[in-house]
Protein backbone atom coordinates (compact mmCIF):
# COMPACT_ATOMS: atom_id res chain seq x y z
CA UNK A 1 0.00 0.00 0.00
CA UNK A 2 3.15 2.20 0.16
CA UNK A 3 4.62 2.16 -2.49
CA UNK A 4 1.16 2.49 -4.25
CA UNK A 5 0.83 5.83 -2.20
CA UNK A 6 4.13 7.04 -3.34
CA UNK A 7 3.36 6.32 -6.79
CA UNK A 8 0.16 8.56 -6.83
CA UNK A 9 1.98 11.04 -4.77
CA UNK A 10 4.71 11.19 -7.65
CA UNK A 11 1.95 11.36 -10.38
CA UNK A 12 -0.27 13.94 -8.54
CA UNK A 13 3.22 16.28 -8.53
CA UNK A 14 4.87 15.65 -11.93
CA UNK A 15 0.89 16.34 -12.89
CA UNK A 16 0.79 19.77 -11.20
CA UNK A 17 4.04 20.43 -12.44
CA UNK A 18 3.56 19.80 -16.10
CA UNK A 19 0.08 21.83 -15.71
CA UNK A 20 2.21 25.24 -13.68
CA UNK A 21 5.47 25.42 -15.58
CA UNK A 22 4.19 26.70 -18.82
CA UNK A 23 2.53 29.43 -16.92
CA UNK A 24 4.88 30.82 -15.24
CA UNK A 25 7.60 30.66 -18.10
CA UNK A 26 5.88 32.93 -20.34
CA UNK A 27 8.43 31.61 -23.68
CA UNK A 28 5.12 32.83 -25.77
CA UNK A 29 4.70 36.76 -25.83
CA UNK A 30 2.34 38.07 -28.34
CA UNK A 31 4.23 40.23 -30.75
CA UNK A 32 1.22 41.85 -31.76
CA UNK A 33 1.49 41.19 -35.29
CA UNK A 34 2.31 38.37 -37.63
CA UNK A 35 5.87 38.13 -37.65
CA UNK A 36 8.32 36.77 -40.69
CA UNK A 37 9.89 33.93 -39.79
CA UNK A 38 12.12 32.11 -42.02
CA UNK A 39 11.02 28.88 -42.22
CA UNK A 40 12.41 27.22 -45.60
CA UNK A 41 15.50 26.48 -44.92
CA UNK A 42 14.71 24.21 -41.63
CA UNK A 43 11.71 22.40 -43.51
CA UNK A 44 14.20 22.17 -46.81
CA UNK A 45 16.47 20.00 -45.04
CA UNK A 46 14.20 17.90 -43.42
CA UNK A 47 12.42 17.09 -46.43
CA UNK A 48 15.72 15.94 -48.25
CA UNK A 49 16.81 14.35 -44.82
CA UNK A 50 13.65 11.91 -45.19
CA UNK A 51 14.35 11.52 -48.89
CA UNK A 52 17.66 9.93 -48.28
CA UNK A 53 16.03 8.01 -45.68
CA UNK A 54 13.40 6.55 -47.69
CA UNK A 55 16.05 5.71 -50.33
CA UNK A 56 18.60 4.26 -48.19
CA UNK A 57 15.85 1.68 -46.58
CA UNK A 58 14.21 1.13 -50.23
CA UNK A 59 18.01 0.41 -51.37
CA UNK A 60 18.84 -2.35 -48.13
CA UNK A 61 15.35 -3.96 -48.26
CA UNK A 62 16.21 -4.55 -52.16
CA UNK A 63 19.88 -5.91 -51.39
CA UNK A 64 17.95 -7.83 -48.44
CA UNK A 65 15.77 -9.76 -50.86
CA UNK A 66 18.37 -10.37 -53.45
CA UNK A 67 20.17 -12.27 -50.50
CA UNK A 68 17.49 -14.75 -50.02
Amino acid sequence: MKRYTKSMLLTGLLVLALNIVPKLAHAQVDPGEDPDAPIDGGIGLLVVAGVGYGIKKARDSRKKLESK
